[in-house]
């Protein structure tokens, strides 16, 4: 059917450049900027979107990336809502919001760089490497090292469904109290030395959390409003920004550690407990039927525990899935 055209925001066109270079933009205004990465196979460039405010006043450089997995993306509607509650005049500091990070990915709906691999198991990348470690790399150099604070994105994998729950190393002052004042459902402690483009962060001095909302592919507006809340309160806590009449006020859970159960064989699979629920140990969590409607076996929580995330394909091979389960308590000391 035929479109109903809307003129779009009358700001002049994205400046295309090699890098984030704050110092070139001007303070008290709003940029748009194509950030050049690498070229695809006819030589063209390939430039993520980032999004700049720039504050009248001085204060903190604030980052946020989302889409690192091309299929994530409710992330991109968290940072367009964010944008619309304040003006440069309203802002102390930069925010830079990179609404898409993985633009080859995102193009094709996928989760993987197109060469087959997952860029948030990779950073920092290297300079010169294969496809993905490439663009990783430059990514980091040409635009994240700008951050003194950072928020990377994220959903749950297709297939999978995820509360509203952050990932972050709780034995780092700054970084837990950030991830307090966000308020999530769930907050999991993970020192994160996988690879991620939170680790890299965290390398480079920049105090980062992953923020994972929801469910990949879609746009769940209660979750993007709750994590858009959530980000407004902390950006009032670093002085960036006057408080406003909200604020996030969702119960947490904190937990020590996390990890995912898998069934031991094949079948169709039901899994039992919702997200956010408690789970006591010996508690059946899931059950395999077999293609007669036979139930075939059956999965009890290990331990007490709380259901960060969980499959619901019901089509399981073996290794598949149960769901994740967070164990419930403080993070070790840091040492």
């Amino acid at each position: 059917m035929e479109a109903i055209e809307h003129p779009a925001k009358t700001l002049a066109e994205p400046l295309l450049a090699d890098s984030l270079d704050l110092d070139a933009l001007a303070d008290g205004a709003v940029h748009r900027l194509r950030i050049a990465l690498v070229q695809n196979a006819l030589g063209r460039q390939v430039r993520v979107p980032a999004i700049v405010v720039k504050g009248e006043r001085p204060g903190p450089v604030f980052g946020i990336t989302s889409a690192l997995h091309g299929n994530e993306v409710n992330g991109i509607a968290m940072i367009h809502r964010l944008l619309e509650t304040f003006t440069p005049a309203d802002l102390r500091g930069t925010v830079v919001a990179i609404p898409i990070t993985n633009i080859p990915a995102y193009l094709n709906n996928t989760r993987r760089y197109p060469d087959g691999f997952d860029l948030n198991r990779l950073m920092p990348g290297k300079p010169h490497g294969t496809q993905s470690e490439i663009y990783a790399n430059r990514l980091i150099n040409r635009i994240v090292n700008r951050f003194e604070y950072h928020l990377d994105l994220h959903t749950a994998s297709f297939g999978r469904i995820n509360s509203l729950y952050i990932r972050a190393d709780m034995t780092k002052p700054t970084v837990a109290e950030m991830s307090r004042i966000l308020r999530p459902e769930i907050i999991v402690h993970n020192r994160s030395g996988d690879g991620t483009l939170r680790g890299a962060a965290q390398a480079l001095g920049i105090h980062s959390v992953t923020v994972e909302i929801g469910n990949p592919q879609r746009f769940q507006a209660d979750k993007v409003r709750q994590t858009r809340i959530g980000v407004r309160d902390l950006l009032e806590h670093l002085d960036m920004l006057d408080a406003d009449h909200e604020q996030a006020d969702l119960p947490t859970i904190e937990c020590s550690r996390s990890y995912w159960l898998y069934v031991d064989r094949g079948g169709y699979l039901t899994v039992l407990p919702e997200l956010v629920q408690k789970v006591a140990r010996g508690e059946r969590i899931a059950e395999l039927y077999n293609e007669w409607g036979d139930l075939i076996a059956s999965y009890q929580a290990p331990e007490d525990g709380v259901v960060v995330g969980k499959e619901t394909n019901p089509v399981a091979g073996t290794g598949e899935r149960i769901l994740h389960l967070g164990v419930i308590g403080p993070p070790p000391s840091a040492t």
